[in-house]
């Protein structure tokens, strides 16, 4: 049985979702893990695997084949997210942005000529995306946005702010929501092409956890935008909420991969550490932890699954999804923290992966939704009443 795999829930998988899962899986091995630890420390993005993830079609990989996508199913797409997870959450963060929030609402919202000028780039990597939906002051509340688009002569002119944005200083265009009228209902996507008089980007540095990925802030003075960048076919949140939806979906897949990553090495860790003769894998309280650790991955493996069947036949719901992303971002953090004990003072250690996992999943915790918004999202679902408004 693979230490990993204990409901041998391979056996799920056909032969082209296994393959695709091995391909990004030998990815993460001979590309991320050789160089990810010393990107962490220096607080950079590897952007040299950005071209190589777009041409093993990562990125947008559900999208139809026209666009130059891959055209794969979602439990697919899933698998991807877990590898690259797997290697770290920034990897697998740059292509969720890319993929669910950035080619996602360009597919499902944009006209023809948006689809045609931007899919094929973004998806191999050639050009780069980022997604603006939170602000300084909103989070978790996006419908009390400040940021404003008001109509010109000759298109929009935008104003206003957006916070903690993914691959925000280096992307090609931005897919940025705003405001058109007084409330929520008037909320549009527009495309800020890189270089747009009155939009900067600058990026945000300093941080304790998702140091191997871009984080900016996404500034508008006055920025004018023209007729054609707007996304024409949807108004109000459900744009933005449809693409976080998406996005939720592959971090389930990708905590999975990061709980992996921990998991393994505390096995392995606990069956070479000697201790008192024994390896400490030999000890009752060890064998608990991984016992808790494997049956949490192998539930998460299965809700994550049945979550990707559900997408595919088009009956999951956001709730459902909600569910997904809560409990496996909380069940990876929980088995992080876990394996660090067995690893004792060597888990802090950038020798092993452990501590840089689990500062990670403290942010993908938060974002794409807090834990106790799907918490309420959940609750509402299952009482009816909506515990916030």
């Amino acid at each position: 049985m693979p230490k990993e795999d204990f409901l041998n829930i391979d056996n799920l998988l056909s032969p082209e979702e296994l393959q695709i899962r091995d391909v990004a899986r030998q990815f993460v091995r001979e590309r991320v893990l050789p160089i990810i630890e010393d990107c962490y420390e220096q607080g950079v993005y590897p952007q040299e695997l950005i071209k190589p993830m777009g041409e093993l079609g990562f990125y947008g990989c559900t999208l139809p084949e026209e666009y130059g996508c891959a055209g794969l199913n979602s439990i697919a797409y899933g698998l991807i997210t877990q590898e690259l997870e797997r290697g770290d959450s920034g990897i697998r963060s740059f292509a969720s942005v890319q993929s669910s929030l950035v080619m996602y609402p360009i597919y499902t919202y944009g006209t023809e000529e948006q689809k045609r000028k931007w899919l094929p780039a973004l998806a191999k990597g050639e050009k780069i995306g980022c997604f603006g939906l939170t602000e300084p002051d909103y989070g978790s509340n996006p419908s009390d946005m400040v940021t404003r688009a008001e109509r010109t002569k000759y298109g929009w002119k935008l104003n206003g702010a957006k916070m903690w944005i993914t691959n925000g200083s280096i992307a090609d265009v931005a897919v940025v929501w705003a405001k058109t009228g007084a409330d929520a209902r008037s909320i549009r996507g527009f495309l800020v092409e890189k270089g747009t008089p009155g939009f900067s980007a600058p990026e945000i540095k300093k941080k304790h956890s998702l140091r191997a990925s871009i984080t900016s802030e996404l500034i508008f003075q006055d920025c004018e935008i023209p007729e054609e960048n707007l996304l024409p076919n949807v108004e109000g949140l459900r744009g933005p909420l449809s693409c976080l939806n998406q996005a939720r979906y592959g971090i389930a897949w990708g905590a999975v991969g990061s709980a992996l990553a921990t998991y393994t090495t505390a096995l392995d860790y606990s069956l070479s550490r000697i201790q008192f003769g024994r390896p400490i894998a030999a000890f009752q309280l060890t064998q608990r932890k991984l016992a808790d650790m494997i049956t949490e991955i192998s539930k998460a493996q299965l809700l994550a699954y049945h979550v990707g069947k559900l997408k595919d036949a088009g009956k999951v719901t956001p709730a459902q999804i909600s569910m997904a992303k809560r409990n496996n971002v909380a069940m990876a953090l929980d088995v992080a923290r876990e394996a660090r004990t067995i690893l004792g003072a060597n888990g802090i250690s950038a020798e092993y992966p452990v501590m840089r996992h689990m500062n990670n999943l403290e942010s993908v915790l938060t974002y794409e939704g807090t834990h106790d918004i799907h918490t309420l999202i959940i609750g509402a679902e299952v009482t009816g009443i909506q515990a916030f408004k």
